[in-house]
């Protein structure tokens, strides 16, 4: 039998094919900063930038405790030793490499552990790994720009330096590398950035967050403001539901524990101003669960396949804690941005999260229904033009009123003479003669006949959810709209002109079934878009 022997991977096609572990530029950027955090730093300042020619810089600066020649060698080693720490952000010691040859061919670390040392530079370049066919580090002197930017940050006399440089996978190819294009992809690129620092490391940069130890971080020299997604600053925010410490068994026999807890926010006309409603971010993009390890966000707005995101859920963000101890119980990749659930855990948060669930439905449907009313104020006005101006021509039954206060009318149709129940009212506004929106109708009907200042007319329930799903997306289509109202109202004078003394009351029960069929038959249609009446 052959021995045992070593067999050490190719380093060109392996060094190349770690490029691909899937980072994109805000991950891998916030990749080489946990290793920051992980130093203790109280300052990281983040740099992006461009020069005339369209050549891109990105580096990384910390005031954190710095390394002396042997920790920087096992830092640039792709899989080095573990860290003392396990509760470090950092796992698997490939995020430093990973993380920046994804972006870049070359990237250095600059380094000391404190003021008395000189700084240490190690270099990986890609192209030098393939010429040579070798995993071969270099070692280069600082330049002098690169411990200008480590003097500046060094307070605490220690500090470390990640620099990128041959980036070729940040931006596409321009025609003008240097031109307004390409220089506004690279804005837009920084812009994201900093709102992705911003939500990942609230806890770390909001002072008023005592979950974390407070650390500042800058990017092109501005302070990272926090965004915190469950606007606990808002009055009218809610917690519908909490547990504090959910006990889950590891497969090793241990136990630890997460927190989950779940936001209701408000809806945007509810915040305290536009300003903060505008910072809240309230759309469908933003719902789903938080998660945290460490205090560090590492899987934003997501229902993990438990639930498709829809706008009637916008409003419902929950956050989900947990340390280090769970990483095997939830299978943390190697690019700390999502967790795996087995079947029990799953189970459980998805049914524990149906409270939460109907009450951010209740509070996003009670401003739905609100938006909508205020929508459909002219919204009939051609209906009731168009119909009140052909209603004398194609009724087939005639109402008399008998007693305006007690809605009691007498119908006159073929099939003879009846008194009945019928909503006598006067118009709401000039013109509004044969259709009539109301806020809701007994019973929950979406129509019911009427008599209008004399006229033949309908009624028609904005609260019904047929209204919500099928007459709201179409505000904006006279035509549409026009269409549905001339169906209810002739089948409201279809119902004066056959009806008889037997027949009269199966007619309300046939509005009842319909009403809730339709209900039914609706509920899964999307929600309308109110802005665009779509």
């Amino acid at each position: 039998m052959k021995k045992p022997q070593t067999l050490p991977p190719d380093p060109a096609r392996l060094v190349e094919g770690l490029r691909d572990t899937g980072y994109d530029f805000n991950m891998a950027l916030a990749d080489i900063t946990d290793n920051s955090l992980d130093a203790d730093a109280s300052t990281i300042s983040v740099n992006i930038a461009m020069d005339l020619g369209g050549e891109i810089s990105v580096w990384v600066a910390d005031d954190g405790y710095g390394m002396n020649e042997a920790e920087l060698e096992n830092a640039m080693k792709y899989g080095s030793e573990s860290k003392k720490d396990p509760s470090s952000l950092g796992k698997f010691g490939l995020g430093l490499k990973t993380a920046s040859t994804a972006f870049c061919r070359k990237f250095s670390v600059v380094s000391r552990a404190k003021d008395t040392d000189p700084y240490l530079k190690a270099v990986w370049d890609l192209d030098h790994v393939v010429n040579k066919h070798e995993w071969e580090l270099l070692w280069e002197d600082p330049s002098k720009e690169e411990i200008a930017i480590l003097d500046k940050i060094a307070t605490k006399g220690s500090s470390t330096l990640v620099k990128w440089e041959k980036i070729d996978r940040l931006l596409q190819q321009y025609d003008s590398p240097g031109g307004k294009f390409a220089r506004k992809a690279i804005n837009k690129i920084i812009d994201s950035f900093i709102d992705h620092i911003g939500m990942v490391y609230q806890r770390f940069i909001d002072k008023t967050d005592t979950r974390a130890r407070n650390v500042t971080v800058f990017v092109n020299n501005i302070a990272v403001q926090p965004w915190n997604p469950f606007c606990t600053e808002e009055n009218r925010t809610e917690v519908v539901a909490q547990e504090n410490s959910v006990s889950v068994q590891l497969p090793d026999g241990k136990k630890s524990a997460f927190a989950i807890k779940a936001y209701v926010v408000p809806r945007p006309e509810e915040f305290s101003s536009a300003e903060a409603a505008k910072k809240a971010k309230i759309s469908n993009e933003y719902q789903g669960i938080y998660v945290y390890r460490e205090n560090r966000l590492i899987q934003p707005a997501t229902w993990m396949n438990m639930f498709r995101k829809e706008p009637h859920f916008t409003l419902l963000r929950v956050e989900f804690s947990f340390n280090h101890v769970l990483d095997l119980g939830f299978n943390v990749d190697i690019k700390k941005s999502r967790i795996l659930l087995n079947e029990t855990l799953f189970d459980w948060i998805q049914r524990w999260l149906t409270p939460p669930r109907n009450a951010a439905e209740q509070r996003y449907r009670k401003g739905q229904k609100k938006d909508a009313m205020d929508k459909t104020l002219n919204a009939h006005d051609g209906s009731n033009a168009s119909i009140g101006a052909k209603e004398e021509s194609v009724i087939i039954s005639s109402v008399k009123i008998l007693n305006e206060a007690a809605n009691e009318a007498e119908v006159t149709n073929p099939q003879g003479t009846f008194i009945i129940k019928l909503p006598i009212i006067k118009p709401s506004k000039n013109g509004q003669i044969v259709v009539d929106p109301v806020e809701s109708i007994d019973d929950g009907l979406l129509w019911e006949p009427c008599i209008i200042d004399t006229h033949h007319g309908v009624r028609i329930n904005k609260g019904h959810e047929y209204y919500r799903k099928i007459y709201v997306p179409n505000l904006y289509s006279g035509v549409t709209i026009q269409g549905m109202d001339s169906l209810l109202w002739a089948i409201c004078e279809a119902e004066l002109g056959t009806m008889n003394a037997e027949t009269k009351k199966h007619f309300n029960a046939l509005r009842y079934e319909v009403s809730r069929l339709l209900r039914e038959l609706v509920e899964d249609l999307p929600e309308p878009d109110l802005e665009n009446g779509s």
